[in-house]
C-alpha cells in the first residue's frame, strides 16, 4: 500500500504562510487523486484541499482563496501552499489518496503540526 510522509509544518503568526509537502512511496503516485486533511484537538478530521491525477482542484470553503494544492508527479510529491493563516487553521495536517467523496486509500501517517498563534 502507498505510504505518505508529511513535512513543512511549524509555528507561524496569523497572516503568515507555510508550504507543506507530502512524499509518496510504495506505489505509482501519478494515478492517485490526493487530498490534504487536517484535524484540530477535539474536532473531526476534515478535507481541506483535493487534487485529481489530472490536476483538477477543490477546496473547503474555509480555506478557499488562501490555500493552494499542487502536485509534481515525477517527484511523487503533493504540496499545500497556505497563505493568510488564521488561528483556526491550527491542526495536524495529513495527506492521503482517494477520490472526492470516497474513503482515503492509504493509512494515516503522523502528519505535520501547523500552529498559528501570535
Amino acid at each position: 500500500q502507498v505510504q505518505f510522509v508529511e513535512s513543512g509544518g511549524g509555528l507561524v503568526q496569523p497572516g503568515g504562510s507555510l508550504r507543506l509537502s507530502c512524499a509518496a512511496s510504495g506505489s505509482i503516485f501519478s494515478i492517485y487523486a490526493m487530498g490534504w486533511y487536517r484535524q484540530a484537538p477535539g474536532k473531526q478530521r476534515e478535507l481541506v484541499a483535493h487534487i485529481t491525477s489530472g490536476g483538477s482542484t477543490n477546496y473547503a470553503d474555509s480555506v478557499k482563496g488562501r490555500f493552494t494544492i499542487s502536485r509534481h508527479n515525477a517527484e511523487n510529491t503533493v504540496y499545500l501552499q497556505m497563505n493568510s493563516l488564521k488561528p483556526e487553521d491550527t491542526a495536524v495536517y495529513y495527506c492521503n489518496a482517494g477520490a472526492l467523496g470516497s474513503p482515503p486509500l492509504g493509512s494515516w501517517g503522523q502528519g505535520t503540526q501547523v500552529t498559528v498563534s501570535s
